[in-house]
């Protein structure tokens, strides 16, 4: 027998720190975040910039902005400009600007001394650095939320009006803000909402077919060729589009479900491998659900449970589940309700949350309801369903 090998050639590329070299469905506002800071690289000194990102969890915002520096960056060296890029988490710092300065000033000077400086004076003394090196700094403020709820409106008042004290001065220092709830802005004082208010760069949530596309990226990257088939990556895109068109957990489902798959043996990404990988990343299913569904509500899932057990598809046909069903009634002496009826149980079980429905699109004859399961695993779920129809208890494991 041949010896098993990792479905991975090199998970390192579904790290959550990984700046791919091509960001996907974000180029219009890459073209922005570049035609804003353009005169770092045309005029460095001549003026400074804000700018602010705004968009939900996994709407690429981190990505975006450290694509656009590194970028940016690279630019700048073959022009000899001394231009860096900081990037620094405001949540990570404890939304302390004080801990915001000291990191960015290590950059440059990685054996600054960590004690003895105010944050007034840490700001002071980063421009001093600056003008040392002749260097000059696009400051990256991410998850600001952190910033604003633990030190309001004066940090980003004085990092965006620093210059105004140096009048014959280069104008070294440019901020990028990232800001996940928009309503922290009125939280801040008018004159400083103003200085991010002049160039938003809003990010919506990525469609499904987009995630596709950013999975399938991701996967020539992380993956061995042919180990994730393309219905597990679809199910997976639709697990993130139902998130709220979340990348970040997308890319995070596709990891654990390889690790599954590792920890398995298979050779492939199986649509129960993201089963479990959905379970594990957080749960979505509550253990007192099951119990609650009408007896022929069971048995319907139980027969869908066993399908998906049986099988490597993400998705089956309402026509199987009926059949799935059939065998299950038989098995338990029970007497099959109709069509409509079995309709009624799956937008029941739909709105629970426990299965998934959806019609059947390009490349199949007609149109039909498939059914998926992605937020259990098959295998956990016959066992809790079985033990409840034998016993009438139980409870889910898979939470």
């Amino acid at each position: 027998m041949p010896r098993y090998s990792s479905v991975f050639k090199d998970e390192s590329k579904l790290d959550i720190n990984y700046v791919p070299q091509h960001l996907l469905h974000r180029r219009l506002q890459l073209n922005l975040l570049n035609q804003f800071f353009r005169f770092a690289i045309e005029n460095p000194g001549k003026m400074t910039q804000r700018a602010l990102i705004i968009g939900k969890i996994g709407t690429g915002k981190t990505v975006l902005s450290q694509h656009f520096g590194l970028n940016l960056v690279k630019e700048a060296e073959e022009r000899n400009i001394n231009l860096k890029y900081v990037h620094v988490n405001c949540r990570e710092c404890k939304g302390s600007l004080f801990m915001i300065l000291q990191r960015t000033i290590m950059k440059f000077i990685p054996t600054f001394p960590r004690r003895g400086y105010s944050a007034e004076e840490l700001l002071q003394a980063l421009m001093q650095v600056l003008d040392e090196k002749d260097a000059y700094l696009i400051l990256t403020l991410d998850e600001l939320e952190a910033l604003v709820r633990s030190e309001g409106s004066d940090p980003i008042y004085n990092l965006s009006r620093i210059q105004e004290d140096r009048l014959n001065a280069p104008k070294r220092l440019s901020l990028l803000c990232i800001l996940r709830q928009p309503e922290y802005l009125d939280k801040l004082d008018p004159s400083t909402r103003s200085t991010l208010q002049r160039n938003i760069i809003q990010l919506k949530e990525y469609s499904e077919s987009q995630l596709e596309d950013i999975l399938n990226d991701r996967m020539k990257l992380a993956f061995r060729e042919g180990t994730v088939p393309t219905q597990t990556r679809s199910l997976i895109a639709e697990m993130g589009y139902s998130e709220g068109g979340n990348a970040r957990y997308a890319i995070e489902l596709l990891w654990r479900a390889g690790k599954y798959a590792d920890a398995s043996e298979m050779r492939e990404v199986s649509p129960e491998c993201v089963r479990r990988a959905v379970v594990s990343v957080y749960p979505v299913v509550r253990r007192d659900m099951i119990p609650s569904f009408s007896l022929h509500e069971k048995l319907f899932l139980l027969g869908v449970a066993r399908h998906f057990k049986q099988t490597d598809s993400a998705y089956m046909s309402m026509g199987e589940a009926e059949e799935a069903y059939a065998l299950v009634c038989e098995e338990y002496g029970e007497k099959q309700r109709g069509h409509t009826q079995l309709w009624k149980y799956v937008k029941g079980l739909s709105v629970s949350g426990i299965i998934e429905t959806m019609v059947s699109g390009v490349g199949q004859r007609g149109k039909t309801t498939l059914i998926s399961l992605s937020r259990v695993p098959a295998s956990d779920l016959e066992k809790e369903l079985v033990k409840i129809l034998i016993h009438g208890e139980g409870e889910a494991r898979w939470q």
